[in-house]
């Protein structure tokens, strides 16, 4: 890249926080940068092919990372225009509004946000629809207050799917529509003949060839380089270290990396938004002699209070066929806040994408032999109820992101293991009420190929905001606390994580943060 390298705001990274950061700010006619480490996912036959995309983990980032104990996985990350949202689920669900508050569990206390729901309501009205997200409001007895509807309408279920939503409700319980984001019209079920999502079996987890998923790519990204010529995208563009005035306050230069070559950009503002794990390296190699633990990281809290959620993706077997295509509609909280044999919480239950032989064979688990010893892959897939549980980890200074010896090393000590355990235990309980054998299988390729329990798809907390620049890396807008013209809009600001996925709620931030950004630049 040649001409000017200087822009009113430079943004790193180019999932749902700098995606969306860089959408917004793009339509002040400024001068935006951004950058991505990787290039556009290309659209192949391979995006929805189940040996691909879980057993050989195609898409995922060719990169050794190391734990604890010395042993070394391959972390669940996705270098590409969109980032991880490329291969998310696409489930966007609002923290509860408990959420923001504290919240005891066994292990310790979810500590309590310095900035309540109530700030975020509106930005989470906009994020909802900004990414198409589909729903229906006064399902689910824990969804906090939103004063307007989805703007689009709930994604149909399909028969077997319903067939366990009214058992479900005759069981007493609440299920809901999950809320997805997805660019689907339908009639009857059935997507129109212009609908760029096709119901398809190969949304979630999978890339989408239709750009039918609403990614940041899809959703952000593309659109705001089509309108605005004002925002330029640099993809190959890995960003070595943040450079700073000697006093060290203030980013004087984005180191950048693209081949053989490494230049450098400036901006007035830069937005760092990498995914928690990264952005937190990011800072660290970023040390200097104004910052010598690392940029930002007086504190020492640059790296630390990692979060990923307790994640389980688990397969029941239906007894009756379950032909189901576009699986990922039905979602349960009642356990979200505890049961009546637990006063701490549970957690959060939804469908996920639907198994096929494929996956099932490659997980190789000998469970299924023990109790369908005579029934192929492709049987047990075809009678598979696929679903994903999430329930809060806290998080504690020990569990961190950080370099040992040149290597990127990830220490994580499990909390509040026992919730997963209950939930699990609950939705067990409710197979065998429900025309499903009462057992739960795991599937780990979900999560992503060779990733510790429960991945990094759910990085978060890293780089937490707060009030007080000892004991937070940002503040309340999501600047750094020591630098003047430094902030961070992907997940690592989480002082907790809640038990529902983080990406609605990075979306929000981005505007949110986007509004101070736009305040400080005049337009």
């Amino acid at each position: 890249m040649t001409g000017n390298r200087h822009y009113d705001v430079v943004v790193i990274g180019s999932g749902p926080g700098g995606g969306t950061m860089a959408w917004r700010l793009a339509q002040t006619g400024k001068r935006i940068l951004l950058l991505e480490r990787g290039d556009y996912l290309p659209r192949e036959r391979e995006n929805w092919d189940s040996q691909a995309v879980f057993v050989e983990a195609r898409y995922q980032a060719p990169e050794t990372w190391y734990g604890a104990d010395g042993s070394s996985f391959h972390p669940g990350l996705h270098y590409c225009v969109g980032g991880n949202s490329k291969v998310y689920g696409s489930v966007l669900l609002r923290l509860r509004e408990k959420d923001f508050y504290p919240i005891r569990h066994p292990d310790g206390i979810s500590p309590e946000w310095p900035v309540k729901y109530d700030v975020f309501e509106p930005y989470y009205q906009a994020a909802e629809e900004l990414y198409y997200v589909h729903g229906l409001r006064g399902e689910d007895p824990t969804e906090p207050p939103a004063p307007k509807p989805y703007a689009y309408p709930p994604v149909t279920h399909e028969p077997r799917i319903q067939e366990l939503f009214d058992g479900l409700k005759r069981e007493g319980h609440h299920p809901f529509h999950l809320p997805v984001g997805v660019r689907l019209e339908e009639r009857d079920g059935a997507p129109l003949p212009h609908s760029a999502c096709i119901r398809c079996d190969a949304f979630d987890g999978y890339p989408c060839i239709t750009n039918g998923k609403a990614d940041a790519q899809v959703t952000c990204v593309d659109p705001a380089l089509a309108a605005h010529p004002n925002l330029t995208l640099m993809t190959n563009a890995y960003v070595d270290r943040l450079l700073t005035d000697p006093a060290g306050r203030t980013v004087t230069g984005v180191e950048v990396k693209s081949g053989e070559a490494t230049e450098v950009f400036t901006g007035d503002i830069v937005v760092v938004a990498c995914g928690a794990l990264s952005s937190a390296l990011l800072l660290l190699r970023s040390a200097s002699d104004a910052h010598p633990q690392g940029l930002a990281n007086r504190s020492g809290q640059v790296g630390r209070n990692y979060m990923r959620h307790n994640n389980a993706t688990v397969l029941a077997i239906s007894r009756t066929p379950n032909p189901t295509r576009f699986q990922k509609t039905l979602g349960l909280n009642d356990f979200y806040f505890g049961a009546d044999d637990w006063e701490f919480p549970l957690g959060h239950i939804q469908m996920v994408g639907k198994s096929d032989g494929v996956q099932i064979r490659g997980e190789g688990l000998p469970g299924f032999l023990q109790w369908f010893p005579e029934k192929p892959f492709d049987w047990i897939a075809a009678h598979s109820l696929d679903f994903w549980l999430t329930t809060e980890d806290l998080p504690v200074p020990e569990n961190r992101i950080f370099y040992e010896g040149g290597q990127v090393r990830l220490d994580l000590t499990e909390t509040n293991a026992e919730a997963l355990h209950r939930l699990k235990a609950k939705l067990r309980d409710l197979c065998g009420k429900l025309d499903i054998h009462p057992h739960l299988f795991d599937r780990s390729l979900y999560l992503g190929k060779d990733v510790p329990i429960g991945g990094t798809a759910h990085q978060a907390g890293t780089l937490r905001f707060g009030p007080d620049p000892a004991t937070s890396v940002l503040d309340l807008d999501c600047k750094a606390h020591e630098l003047d013209n430094l902030y961070v809009t992907d997940a690592s600001f989480f002082p907790s994580i809640g038990a529902v996925n983080p990406t609605l709620t990075i979306i929000a931030n981005a505007l949110r943060v986007a509004d101070q950004i736009i305040g400080r630049l005049g337009a």
